[in-house]
This record gives C-alpha cells, structure tokens and sequence, in this order.
C-alpha cells in the first residue's frame, strides 16, 4: 500500500516573508504615515513654498509687462505712423530685471531650504530605521536577507526625498501656475478660458491611467533593486566562501539573472508610463491651437486686445505647461510612495521578544541556571521541536560543559538563556527569576557569551576592548590582557594593542581573534559566563593559550562550555550530554566514561578521529 506523500510546503518570497514579520501587507496608503515626517522640518518647508509662491507671482508679471509694451508702448500718431513710448518700455525693462532677478535670488533661497529639509529629514529617517533595526529580535536577521535591510536604509530612504521635499514646493508651484493662468485667461476672455477647460477631462483620464499603471510597476522595480543589492551584500560577505568553492561563474550568473530582472521590470514601466509626457505635451501643442483659432476670433471681433492676444499665449503655456511637470512629479511621487511602503513594513515589524512592562530587578545575581521543562523550536508549527521537555540546572559557580551530536540543540540553549529566543514551554531561570520577567539589557549585562566566529568591528584592538568597558584606560585594558596571559601575543602583533582588527577581524587569525574576544569578556565581567566552540579550529598552540585564558576566566563566576573538541571540557565540574534536544547523561568525565553510554561514545568516536 502506497504512503500518503508529504504535502510539498510552499516557500514564502521575501517580501512575503517580510510582511507576515509585520504583520502588515506591502501594499498600503501612506500619505498619513509620510506627512509626520515633515513636521520636524516644517519650517524649511514652509519657507520653500513661500518662496515658489513669490516665484510664480514674479512669473505672472513678465506677460503683464508685455501686454503693456504692446498696448500702450506702441503710440499711433497722427500720420498713422507707430513711434515707441520710451517711458513705458523703460519701466517694463525695469519690471522685467526686477523679476529676472527676483527669480534667480528666490530659487537659490527655494534650493537651500529644500536642500537644507532634504537632509535634515532623511539623516533623522535613517538614525530612526537604524535604531528600530537595532532593537528588532535576531530572529528578525536570521530570517530576512542583510541586503533588503541595507536596501531599506540606503536606497528606500533616499528614494524619499524627491518626493517629500522637492515634491510640495514644485506640485504647489505648478498648481499655482495653472490656477492664476485659468483666472487670468477668464478676466481676459471667458471663451479662451472655456476652450482650454475642454482639454481637462483628457487631463484626469489620463493622469487616473498613469498611476494606475505606474504603481504596481514601481513596486516591481524596488523588489527586483532590493534582490541585486541584497545578493551584492551576501556576495561580500561570503566572497571566501564562493572563492574556495570556485563559484564566481555561477554566481556572477546568478547576479545577472537578478540584474535582468530589474532592468527588464523597469522596461516595463518605461513601456506602461512613458507615454504621459508625451500625451501631455499633445495636449499642449492642442491648447495652443485653440488660442490661435478662438484668440484670433477675439480679436478680430475687438473683445481683446494684441497685448491681450500675446500674454493669453503666455497664459496658455503656464496653464498648460504644469501638465508636462505632472508625469515628473507623479513618478517621483509613485516611486517614493513604492520605497516607504517598504521603509514602513520594516519600521510596523515588532521585536519577537519584549521587556516587561515592570520588569524584575537584577542585580547581584549568584549566576545559577535552570532550564526547566523547555520546549524550543525555530518554526512554532514544526512537528519535532529541537528542545524537547529538558531539564538541566547549573549551579552558582560551577563549570558545566555541554556535549552532544551537531544539530541537537547545545547552541539553541545559548539563544534561549540570552533571550535571542523565547521558549514555548517550560521556563528559563536565572537565581530563581524567569528570564522573561527581566529586561534584556539586564540580563545580557550579566550574562557574557564567545562564540566560534565571534565579531570584531572595525578599528584597533583597543577599540574593541573599549566596547566591554568603554571609559577603561588603555592601561586597564592592557591589564586585562596579561590577567588572561595573552599579553605576549597582542605586543607581537605589527602594532601591538594598536593594530587594526580590519572588517570583521580579517587582519587577524582566528585564534588571535578568540583572544581578543576573551579579553574582551573578562573586561565585561559577567556573572554567567558562555563558551560556545570557543577552541574549534585553531591550532595547539594558541589552543593552549586559550585554554588558560578560559580558566582565569571562569574563576568565581558560572560557566556553560559547549564544545566538540572534547579533549578542552575533561577538567569540567559536570558534563551534560544531549541529544534530540533531551538531556540524556550527566555527571564527571571519568564517571560517564565509566558508565559506557553516550558521553562514552562521543569520546572514543572524537579520539579516533583525532589528527596528531
């Protein structure tokens, strides 16, 4: 009889993944949530459209001062002949350098205030997103790809400022422009205005056709930007990784692939939303044509003058001419709206893990570690969760290393006891207290951990020990240095406490790396103390000089040792073993390997395949 098949599980896009974090869909009006954003910087805004609102009037005076020239500066004498009035064209050369002038001085003012908004509002934007990534839980990272953040912070944001800040002035501008234009048509001859408003309906329609098309395909584009540049930093990050395995072809493949995409979805929107300024500028090639039939109609029945015909021209272009601007300023508008729905789905994602609203106090704890009925898994609806019902107790003081198969759940009680994760059963407890009853920042200044890969972050040595103790001496710190022994290691480096770590430590070994980071925990001085692989893949030598800055280091203080290099844990107070997230043995080395069980088994299978 033929099984049932498994049901195949379909896999979440990441902007999918990226809305069930939030809780929130992608696609959502966002004028409410845009418009607090100009608060801070209102008054640089204000003053900028102020200042486009004294550019459009200065505008509006050169066709008055036209009309006037051909009006009144054209004098008929007696003869029939036509002599210029030079009082009159004096004072319209005047008019006409006054608004010259007037709109050079104003835009510089217009450029500065906006220039001035621009970045005072996206450096804010930035620090705000930044500081929400900051305290996102790291569930958050290890389900989203670093490049959409990055993406988010950089591009998304950037993409805001045509829209927040140059958006306002121009838009008011251009409607100012059409509003006065359409009066002054009407004062000047209603049938001129009517003739135009017969273009406006067209106008609508396709404006309504614009946006409709053009918005899911700027989306588009930002998700396929977003996927280059998140490949782009994965590629950076990983560039030893694909040089080892000799995947450049492949994933330069792969990079163009995503590079074809993008371009092919902003083809497409090309292709879908290219055409408005062309249709705007067929209907301002129409507008003039029916100022010429009905103006000079008007004319010809004496309701308006030449001069009145000739600023009418004017009036046509700065009523039609906003039309032309409209595709630029709803692209931007469209763009920046696809760029901060993706901004605000990041910022509307909560943290997984929350303080309390009164959290417990924590202070001078004894360091004593209860996992007590734990339940664990990384996908809540995952039928085997990867910490099954354990229990395990870690007295005040002692050292407990824990051991057992890859993949069985020795780190994830690292992500529990820090609260990285939240258990969904049973309880974490540190002196009796649940971790959940505490805040984090508490319970992680008390809890010190050093991973196999630990980070350090651009700049010296001393830099990076500062992060532990930041108003500690370079004295003190050098003194922590030769507490651990390791003293002697940092003086031989090129620099010495001086040297630069480089990005991620890469100007350093690994093992110099370890120290560092030891050092770096003993300034911290925790009450509870986590060693996660911290003697993995580096040689005996320096081995052994962490070995004796781990026993300096764990003196007076509890100490959880996860290692697979089981040699490092024999002089351990008590060893744990686990497997499929149960603990299965406890006790002292010599006593589990006379008992012959699991523990026994890791440690023959670890000594035959030990390398000498």
């Amino acid at each position: 009889m033929a099984s049932n098949p498994v049901p195949a599980i379909r896999v979440m896009s990441d902007i999918e993944l990226e809305e069930m974090l939030a809780k929130q869909k992608l696609q959502r009006s966002m004028f409410w949530r845009l418009l607090p954003l100009l608060r801070p910087v209102r008054h640089f805004v204000l003053g900028a459209v102020l200042a486009e609102i004294v550019l459009v009037t200065l505008v509006f005076a050169r066709p008055l001062l036209i009309e006037q020239v051909i009006d009144h500066g054209l004098v008929r004498d007696l003869t029939g002949a036509y002599s210029l009035d030079t009082h009159i064209l004096a004072w319209v050369l005047a008019g006409m350098c006054v608004s010259w002038a007037g709109r050079f001085g104003l835009a510089g003012v217009s450029q500065y205030l906006s220039g001035s908004a621009a970045i005072r509002l996206l450096n804010s934007l930035r620090v705000s997103v930044f500081n929400h990534v900051q305290h996102l839980s790291v569930g958050y990272f290890d389900r989203t790809k670093s490049g959409r953040i990055v993406s988010r912070i950089d591009r998304d944001v950037d993409a805001l400022e045509p829209l927040l800040i140059q958006g306002p002035p121009e838009f008011l501008s251009a409607m100012l422009r059409s509003v006065l234009a359409g009066i002054l048509l009407w004062l000047t001859s209603p049938v001129l205005f009517f003739s135009l408003a017969s273009i406006i309906p067209l106008l609508l329609l396709s404006t309504w056709l614009f946006k409709y098309l053009a918005q899911s395909n700027y989306a588009r584009v930002a998700e396929n930007r977003a996927r280059f540049t998140a490949h782009l930093v994965e590629t950076v990050a990983g560039v030893r990784m694909i040089k080892q395995t000799g995947q450049e072809d492949s994933n330069r493949d792969r990079y163009r692939v995503l590079i074809r995409d993008f371009i092919n979805a902003l083809i497409r929107n090309t292709l879908m939303s290219g055409w408005f300024t062309h249709f705007t500028s067929i209907l301002t090639t129409l507008g003039m044509m029916l100022l010429i039939v009905f103006g000079g109609r008007e004319v010809a029945l004496g309701h308006i003058s030449f001069g009145q015909m000739a600023a009418s021209m004017f009036y046509v272009f700065m009523f039609l001419g906003p039309l032309q601007e409209l595709g630029d300023l709803f692209e931007r508008y469209i763009n920046g709206v696809a760029s901060a729905q993706r901004i605000f789905l990041m910022l509307d994602t909560q943290a997984e893990i929350r303080d309390p609203e009164q959290p417990q106090p924590f202070e001078d704890i004894r360091g004593e570690v209860e996992f007590k009925d734990v339940v664990f898994s990384y996908h809540p609806e995952a039928i085997n969760p990867v910490i099954r019902n354990l229990n395990l107790k870690v007295n005040a003081g002692e050292v407990l290393a824990i051991v057992g198969p890859t993949g069985h759940g020795k780190s994830t009680l690292v992500q529990l006891l820090t609260r990285f994760y939240e258990v969904q059963g049973g309880a974490v407890l540190v002196d009796g207290k649940d971790v959940k009853s505490v805040s984090q920042h508490a319970l992680r200044r008390h809890v010190g951990v050093v991973l196999q890969d630990n980070v350090l972050f651009s700049g010296s040595i001393l830099d990076n020990l500062r992060l532990a103790r930041p108003g500690a001496s370079e004295a003190e710190l050098i003194a922590a240095a030769e507490a651990l022994g390791v003293h002697d290691i940092i003086s031989r480096l090129p620099h010495g406490y001086h040297t630069e770590v480089g990005a991620l430590g890469s100007h350093l070994s690994h093992g110099q790396r370890q120290l560092v980071c030891l050092v770096r925990a003993y300034l911290a001085d925790p009450t509870i103390l986590i060693l996660d692989e911290a003697t993995s893949a580096v040689d005996i030598q320096t081995e052994r000089k962490i070995q004796h800055a781990l026993r300096r280091l764990c003196e007076g203080r509890t100490a959880i040792i996860i290692a697979h290099r089981l040699a490092t844990i024999r002089d351990a107070d008590r060893i744990a073993v686990i497997r499929e997230g149960q603990v299965v043995e406890q006790g002292a080395h010599n006593a589990l390997m006379q008992q012959g069980g699991h523990y026994a088994e890791l440690y023959h299978a670890y000594e035959a395949g030990q390398e000498f």
